[in-house]
């Protein structure tokens, strides 16, 4: 090799380095769960042909959504399961309560089962996070993308470094959870109807594995366990109220509380105050207003 080529090849691998250190990079990843095979990325190949990021939800999808009482531009919540390599969608019905709409198959994601705690560990976050809209990225190079919002304040509390975490396309990732193109271009149009329909922020929930008693108790000896239980607090608190919990971070340990009812309940359940009579003015204030 050529000191010329010797030279070339130091400055891509350290180009690639110093990519993988930011957050995502279009790798294959050198950890990988066991017995979880990865589906082969495939393109989108119906009759569409605008820009991506105005793909817009496809006409079965809508109709689901209409069986279901879900407004096109209702919220959405997103969680993802590891383990079983599912990212689901639910989104708000007429009632006020969340349900499921429809679950992808992830195409990839690297590590194990844990969470992100450095930049460049190659691990995918477990937590409760939040999505707004400047986060989302019609120009990714991984076709279309959401930064998930790593590190948040949980995270931050612990000193966990690390950033650009995202949930995109093109199937090929290490340290964010990859989809397929065709996968990834509908999840964004869910996320960009709701987020343009009025509501400020979505949620995403990283779990590493449905939280049941049976998972729980199968993974007993995990050192993460601990971590895990806390984020089953939450889990349970949104499968019972079917309505997104309410995060925050206490002692650098995760909180939640149920969601706040909206205003004109609150407003319903306010005890009835009789009427007050106005004051009648006296004095020389009483006689000029007479005239």
């Amino acid at each position: 090799m050529s000191i010329m080529s010797s030279r070339a090849l130091a400055i891509a691998t350290s180009i690639a380095i110093s990519m993988a250190a930011a957050g995502c990079v279009q790798v294959r990843p050198k950890q990988q769960l066991a017995g979880t095979p990865v589906p082969a990325p495939v393109m989108p190949n119906d009759d569409y042909r605008g820009p991506k990021h105005a793909f817009p939800v496809p006409l079965a999808l809508r109709k689901t959504m209409a069986d279901r009482d879900m407004d096109l531009k209702a919220p959405i919540l997103i969680r993802i399961f590891k383990e079983e390599r599912e990212l689901e969608v639910w989104k708000k019905t007429g009632s006020g309560k969340f349900a499921h709409l429809k679950s992808y198959p992830i195409c990839n994601y690297s590590g194990t089962l844990g969470p992100k705690k450095k930049r460049a560990d190659r691990q995918a976050p477990e937590g409760f996070y939040s999505v707004r809209p400047g986060q989302m990225n019609p120009n990714s190079k991984y076709y279309l993308s959401f930064d998930v919002g790593y590190p948040n304040a949980f995270d931050q509390a612990l000193g966990r470094t690390g950033d650009s975490i995202m949930v995109h396309g093109d199937c090929l990732s290490a340290g964010c959870y990859a989809m397929t193109d065709i996968q990834m271009r509908e999840i964004y149009a869910l996320a960009r109807d709701a987020l343009r329909g009025g509501q400020d922020e979505f949620q995403v929930q990283a779990f590493p594995f449905r939280m049941t008693d049976a998972n729980m108790t199968r993974h007993a000896m995990n050192p993460n366990m601990p971590f895990w239980r806390t984020l089953k607090t939450g889990s349970d608190l949104f499968e019972k109220t079917l309505a997104e919990p309410r995060v925050s971070v206490v002692r650098k340990q995760y909180a939640f509380a149920p969601a706040a009812a909206p205003a004109t309940m609150v407003a319903q359940a306010a005890p009835a105050q009789a009427p007050v009579a106005p004051e009648k003015p006296k004095g020389v204030m009483a006689f000029l207003r007479r005239w």
